[in-house]
């Protein structure tokens, strides 16, 4: 093949533009002509095939639907090149297969570096969009609430600082300024670099609100006494099909990865009669981009606050083992790698893709550990074996006790009813007895709640 890296410039481009500028894709416009390529590095820590990996990469790309995937590839890379990934002969190599499709965006999956970037914008004609920037993109295209498009303008803000090389030959070029706008003599790249701290801060300061506000809602949930189970589990693995199985709500839920980024929650009567509420996350992904770990913080913190993690699994996926590793790996990251060991359900979902022998196996897998359940949400398969877990697991610390209370106490037992902890009651020497079934957390609850009515009552 011969090399493309002096091909002369798209024609549709202006005639000023030249090599040495960044080429700019509109994603809002009309389908894009993409391929994905997937650079084999073998590297010693890799967990999946690369095969498998391309896959994700592909489905990553149609979560967006401006884009046209017209072909994928995995690229044997025996040795990253600083400058361009790949050796020469493959780029120009590659070149040729891009132009042959007439390519317009191409998606490395990988981190890929601003110079390399560059360089290989340069070398192909095409936009380049490396795995951090294409999940980017994704959420920012999935983004509802105020939070969530503020967390994802913050990581997105936080990678482009990482990025104002790609904008090349500009940003050498110096600009006047008086007062706050800049002195003398300072470069474009140093008051894009500004301009951009100037906005992330902005952004830190309307998050900090909304830590705020969402921490006086977890106030005001502690304050009902129902525990509090959040979904945890790789993307695409069927957590809101679960979520809206199980509560009836109108989550969205497609087969594809990141359908749910907004969190979610949901009131659930277990079959015992306890009262929980169900907390949707985002879904987890390898290779997560460090901007949006750091900036979805705030939404993951109700993981940090459950009762109970629910860590739902695609079991019929190849990578299934994989994810798993990914999803505890996110985990420690936020702190509650702990507290996941001791006070989680593993969800093994999507049975009703397995064959016959597949599913007995999953099921004697599970039925062999005390934590594990295999299920199917979209058929509804097991979904009484969850419950009853669910239930198991926030009841061991379940107590019996009896209450003598004045007749003044009156709003005092009626939170008790309304919360379904009443097994008697009874009326005594002008009390009222009352018989409760009760944990040591609804129990603290309800005397901090109550205190100041009977005082004689134990804390």
């Amino acid at each position: 093949m011969q090399s493309r890296q002096s091909c002369p410039p798209n024609p549709s481009t202006s005639t000023s533009q030249t090599l040495s500028d960044p080429i700019e894709l509109d994603l809002s416009e009309g389908l894009t002509r993409t391929a994905v390529l997937h650079p084999d590095l073998r590297r010693a820590d890799q967990r999946r095939a690369p095969e498998h990996a391309l896959a994700e990469a592909v489905s990553l790309a149609h979560a967006l639907q401006s884009l046209e995937v017209v072909d994928e590839l995995v690229v044997r890379v025996p040795k990253a090149r600083p400058g361009y990934l790949f050796g020469s002969g493959k780029v120009d190599e590659l070149g040729e297969w891009l132009h042959d499709r007439e390519v317009k965006l191409v998606i490395i999956d990988g981190p890929v570096t601003p110079v390399q970037q560059r360089n290989l914008e340069k070398a192909w004609q095409v936009k380049i969009l490396d795995r951090t920037g294409l999940i980017l993109e994704i959420f920012a295209d999935r983004a509802q609430t105020r939070e969530g498009v503020l967390q994802v303008d913050l990581a997105a803000l936080n990678y482009q600082k990482t990025r104002l090389v790609r904008s090349w030959t500009h940003l050498e070029r110096q600009r006047g300024g008086l007062g706050f706008v800049g002195g003398p003599g300072e470069t474009q790249i140093e008051a894009d670099r500004r301009a951009l701290d100037e906005r992330i801060n902005q952004i830190r300061r309307a998050l900090d609100k909304v830590v705020k506000t969402r921490g006086l809602h977890r106030k005001a949930r502690a304050k009902v006494p129902y525990p509090i189970v959040a979904f945890v589990g790789y993307t695409n693995a069927g957590k809101s099909t679960l979520f809206n199985t199980l509560t009836g709500a109108e989550v969205m839920a497609k087969d594809m990865l990141f359908a749910t980024l907004d969190p979610t929650m949901r009131g659930l009567e277990l079959p015992s009669g306890q009262n929980i509420i169900l907390s949707d996350t985002v879904g987890f992904i390898s290779d997560l981009p460090t901007q949006l770990v750091a900036a979805f913080r705030a939404t993951l913190e109700e993981v940090l606050d459950a009762d109970l993690i629910l860590h739902v699994r695609d079991i019929a996926h190849p990578d299934s083992q994989e994810q798993a590793e990914d999803v505890r790996d996110i985990l420690e990251s936020l702190g509650v790698a702990e507290k996941a060991r001791n006070n989680m359900i593993e969800v093994w979902n999507k049975v009703d893709l397995l064959d016959e022998d597949g599913l007995r196996a999953a099921e004697n897998v599970a039925d062999r550990h005390a934590r594990h359940v295999a299920i199917s949400a979209t058929t509804g398969h097991n979904l009484d074996g969850l419950l009853a877990l669910i239930d198991e697991a926030l009841r061991p610390d379940m107590s019996v006790e009896t209450l003598s209370l004045p007749f003044s106490a009156g709003e005092a037992v009626a939170w008790l009813h309304a919360n379904k902890l009443v097994k008697s009651s009874d009326v005594k020497d002008m009390r009222m007895i009352v018989e409760v079934e009760w944990s040591g957390k609804q129990k603290n609850q309800f005397f901090k709640t109550h205190s100041t009515i009977f005082e004689d009552q134990p804390e």
